[in-house]
């Protein structure tokens, strides 16, 4: 997907205020606003929210891909994947850089979505489901990762975990909650644990 730097820009400031708020609760004034752009300009690029808001997921999701791809590539070992994306959501917290996945955010708004939208959300859980799946198999294969359920249900289980870790973390205010709920996570998937 190619974007102006407007348009990045605009998308940039929807990401924010939809972790901050939801999808229901911001609208292209408060854009308008931050970016310091007219309604019309935000009309321009995204005749619509939900396309606006379609064009983010689709952004968000390629940068998932990426940074999972980057995972396996620097770290071979199944388990040192898995740690690394719970450290990459804790120092998200900690530095509130990104303190919560978009996609886990609008799936509890998935009944008041648009359709196209609700579809982004979904592919993205499968793609995830996918990768931690494929990671779980292959770290049970080299004995680095414990399975104690069929790998696709452990992989909905971590999902599960670390995203209920990360509005715990929200209710909190503190990063300490996803850190000890996640480490637990982690252990359960050691060998050396059982």
């Amino acid at each position: 997907m190619q974007t102006t730097d407007t348009a990045n820009r605009i998308l940039d400031c929807a990401q924010a205020l939809m972790v901050e708020r939801g999808y229901n609760a911001f609208s292209y004034a408060d854009i308008s606003s931050v970016v310091n752009i007219t309604k019309a300009s935000i009309h321009h690029h995204f005749h619509t929210k939900a396309d606006l808001v379609k064009a983010l997921l689709l952004r968000y999701r390629q940068q998932v891909r990426m940074g999972l791809a980057h995972m396996k590539s620097n770290a071979p070992d199944p388990l040192a994947r898995l740690q690394a994306y719970v450290g990459y959501w804790e120092t998200c917290i900690r530095e509130e850089t990104n303190p919560f996945c978009v996609c886990a955010l609008l799936a509890a708004e998935i009944p008041t979505l648009p359709d196209e939208v609700s579809a982004e959300v979904r592919g993205h859980f499968v793609e995830l489901t996918h990768w931690l799946q494929e990671t779980m198999e292959e770290g049970s294969r080299q004995n680095l990762i414990h399975l104690e359920k069929p790998a696709p249900l452990e992989a909905e289980i971590f999902i599960a975990t670390v995203h209920g870790a990360m509005l715990a973390a929200r209710a909190y205010g503190n990063v300490t909650s996803f850190a000890s709920v996640t480490e637990e996570a982690l252990r359960r998937l050691t060998p050396s644990a059982h």
